[in-house]
């Protein structure tokens, strides 16, 4: 039967999701974190060097391969969704290099669009500097915008991997199926961020009590945030793409497939 989209169920659903795979998507990123960090590696002792060819050579580098990372995991957790009771394949969880120059695509559009904000406010802070109040304001709203703008484009990705869209074509779907259920989504975003800080919180406290020294205290911060990132990396992730496919079958008005898993 169809089902309206509704919160406790979108998180019911991502937690049992995650149940039944959670080695895979803890492997998975525990993989991701090896790669970035086998990255990170050779851009420190092979992209050596202060000029701008080097230094965009390797920003190149980490956006390719951290799309390519979020793309096939995107891909993973939807293939075990709906593959849960069939066998797949290796390469059914493999973004097109279509798909991850679609996703680079957006990024850049954000980051245009950040930067342009920035620049307002630079402008706003040295030009009008008298005036704290709308600096203040500027701010706020700035804020408000692109959080705005994040919410209701945050499933684009999601359109890229499963339905191959264009980042055009990708974001109308995104504002299309948030449409009515914006405070919704942001209610999913508070929770995401109360998980996020529930799972950090006595990790730190933790860390804090065995009383890390100065020579092995920047270790065990790292794997620390290792811990954190593998124990929260993939529920955040299962609740985005559980919120994305609830959200499409809410908009279509078809059966809630996904709420039979529960």
């Amino acid at each position: 039967m169809y089902h309206a989209f509704s919160i406790a169920e979108t998180i019911k659903t991502a937690w049992n999701v995650l149940k039944k795979n959670f080695i895979p998507l803890v492997v998975y990123s525990a993989i991701s974190l090896f790669i970035n960090e086998v990255v990170d590696f050779f851009n420190a002792f092979i992209f050596i060097g202060d000029d701008r060819l080097s230094q965009f050579i390797v920003i190149i580098i980490q956006m390719l391969i951290q799309s390519y990372l979020a793309l096939s995991f995107y891909k993973l957790i939807l293939t075990l969704m709906d593959k849960e009771y069939y066998e797949f394949e290796f390469k059914e969880i493999i973004p097109s290099f279509k798909m991850t120059l679609n996703f680079i695509l957006i990024a850049i559009a954000y980051g245009i669009l950040i930067a342009v904000l920035l620049f307002i406010n630079l402008f706003i802070e040295r030009n009008i500097a008298e005036f704290d109040t709308m600096l203040v304001i500027f701010r706020v709203l700035e804020s408000c915008l692109i959080l705005y703008l994040l919410l209701r484009s945050i499933f684009c990705v999601c359109f890229i991997v499963d339905d191959n869209s264009n980042p055009i074509e990708s974001l109308k779907q995104s504002f299309s199926n948030t449409q009515d259920n914006f405070f919704k989504i942001l209610g999913i975003f508070f929770i995401i961020i109360g998980i996020l800080i529930a799972v950090l919180i006595p990790i730190v406290i933790f860390i804090l009590l065995s009383g890390v020294n100065e020579d092995t205290g920047e270790y065990i911060w790292k794997l620390a945030f290792y811990c954190w990132f593998i124990l929260t990396f993939p529920f955040i992730q299962v609740i985005i793409m559980v919120t994305y496919r609830k959200l499409v079958y809410s908009h279509l008005d078809v059966d809630d497939d996904i709420a039979e898993t529960n």
